[in-house]
């Protein structure tokens, strides 16, 4: 296995874009600066008034979507882009059993999707909190313990979306068929189930990824498309699921077909 790790590995690095969609992902900490730049000088010259309602969303939240779809696009070419260009057959002539090299692209795709997704997320969090200080009422006053929480959910939502990719390169064998998927869960589908009467609206958007970073924690999603019904426990498993169960059934899948 650790030969299968290394070869994969090795094919991910050795191709460019994947330094230019790590790079992008890691962008998100200066949008998140200069988003937070914008907003403070906004604010310094506002009156006092208008100062004291003025509220501002969380950019890490906001911004995680970045990340999010980026590596969603690096596990979907990992896997695409041997179909593409043949180099999957010399793959699973050489790994007869199949199935190693879809969990060895796995392990390395959700690796880097957890250390990109820390990078960004947190690193966007301490940016606009040293930016904008006490301004908008204190929303970002929140001790960084407080916070933390919902810094790691939403951390862990990163390598959901990049073993998500993964599993739908694998299944569907198009980057953009996969790309078209991950966009519509995270654009298309909760416009839809916003649209939905009750309780369907806030049934179905509590099942939303976008929606299990605050269930997970015990939050809530008011003010948003999504819902807040998911306990916890609920929601953790959820999340898991979202990246789990397209990969159990793209190894089924990639084991009964040709290449």
């Amino acid at each position: 296995m650790s030969s299968i790790l290394a070869s994969e590995w090795l094919k991910l690095r050795s191709v460019r874009s994947t330094y230019v969609i790590l790079g992008l992902s890691l962008c998100t900490v200066l949008l998140g600066l200069g988003l937070a730049a914008m907003a403070a000088d906004m604010y310094d010259a506002a009156p006092v008034e208008q100062q004291l309602r003025a509220r501002i969303a969380a950019l890490e939240e906001v911004l995680v979507i970045v990340p999010q779809l980026c590596l969603g696009v690096l596990g979907t070419l990992a896997i695409t882009s041997e179909y593409v260009t043949g180099l999957i057959r010399t793959t699973l002539a050489v790994v007869p059993r199949r199935w190693p090299i879809l969990a060895a692209k796995s392990v390395i795709i959700g690796t880097l999707g957890l250390l990109v997704g820390a990078a960004a997320v947190f690193g966007t969090y301490f940016a606009t909190k040293s930016m904008l200080g006490d301004r908008f009422s204190g929303a970002y006053a929140t001790a960084f313990g407080d916070r933390l929480p919902l810094l790691i959910a939403l951390t862990l939502t990163v390598p959901v979306f990049a073993l998500l990719g993964l599993a739908l390169g694998a299944l569907l064998r198009s980057t953009a068929g996969a790309m078209a998927i991950i966009v519509s869960l995270v654009y298309v589908i909760p416009m839809i189930i916003g649209q939905l009467p009750e309780p369907w609206s806030e049934f179905f958007g509590s099942l939303m990824i976008g929606a299990l970073p605050q269930e997970v924690i015990g939050g809530s999603n008011a003010n948003s498309v999504y819902g807040s019904l998911l306990p916890p426990p609920a929601a953790a498993v959820a999340l898991v699921l979202y990246a789990v169960a397209p990969l159990v059934i793209a190894a089924w899948l990639i084991r009964r077909r040709d290449a």
